[in-house]
C-alpha cells in the first residue's frame, strides 16, 4: 500500500509534490489546527522532529478545518502561526479536508488502511461528553490524529489525537521503524 507516498499533495508554499519526496524515511502524518485545545502539541512534535530527524524521521503536517472551524487561516497564516509560536521546522502542507465529502485522497488512503487506532478510548469519551457524534475508524476523530509510515512506505500505526509526541507508545513505534533499514 505504498500508494500513500504517491498521492499528489501541495506544500503550504503552493509547490506540488508527493510524500515520495521522503521515501526511505519514517513519516508521521498529522492533521493539525491552530485554534484547538490540542494545538500545543506542535511543541512536542517539533521537539520529536528535532530529536529524530538526523535518523531519517520527518513529520508531515496537514492543516484541516474539519473540526469546529479550528483552522480558519490561509496557508500563509498557518505557516506564520506555526513558525512564530512553536518554531516549527517540519513540512507544513496546504490545508485539506480530512473527513467527509471532499476528503483528500491522502486521507482516503490513510483512513481506509484498516490500521487500528492506538489510544482512542479517552478522546472518544471526551467528545461524547460534549454530546458530539463519534464515528467509526473510517473517519478522522479530531485534530492531531497521527499516522506512522515506515521506511517501506507502509502505514504501520495510527494514534488517537490525544496521544502526544511524548507518549511512550508513539515514541517506541517511531524508534522501531527508525531501526529498520
Amino acid at each position: 500500500m505504498t500508494q500513500v507516498l504517491h498521492v499528489p499533495v501541495k506544500l503550504a508554499d503552493g509547490r506540488e509534490t508527493t510524500l515520495a519526496e521522503h521515501k526511505g524515511k519514517v513519516i508521521l502524518i498529522v492533521n493539525v489546527a491552530s485554534k484547538c485545545g490540542l494545538t500545543k502539541q506542535y511543541e512536542g512534535l517539533e521537539n520529536l522532529y528535532e530529536d529524530k530527524r538526523e535518523r531519517g524521521f520527518v513529520i508531515a503536517a496537514f492543516p484541516a478545518n474539519n473540526f469546529k472551524g479550528q483552522e480558519p487561516g490561509t496557508d500563509a497564516e498557518i505557516v506564520e502561526f506555526c513558525t512564530l509560536t512553536y518554531d516549527v521546522k517540519f513540512p507544513i502542507f496546504s490545508k485539506i479536508l480530512v473527513k467527509g465529502e471532499g476528503k483528500h485522497p491522502l486521507y482516503k488512503e490513510l483512513t481506509g488502511s484498516g490500521v487500528a487506532t492506538t489510544g482512542d478510548g479517552p478522546m472518544k469519551e471526551r467528545l461524547r461528553g460534549f454530546a458530539m457524534e463519534v464515528l467509526d475508524d473510517a473517519e478522522i476523530l479530531w485534530n492531531f490524529e497521527k499516522f506512522l509510515i515506515g521506511r517501506n512506505g507502509q502505514i504501520v500505526a495510527r494514534f488517537a489525537p490525544d496521544v502526544t509526541a511524548e507518549d511512550s507508545r508513539l515514541v517506541a513505534a517511531i524508534d522501531r521503524e527508525l531501526a529498520k533499514n
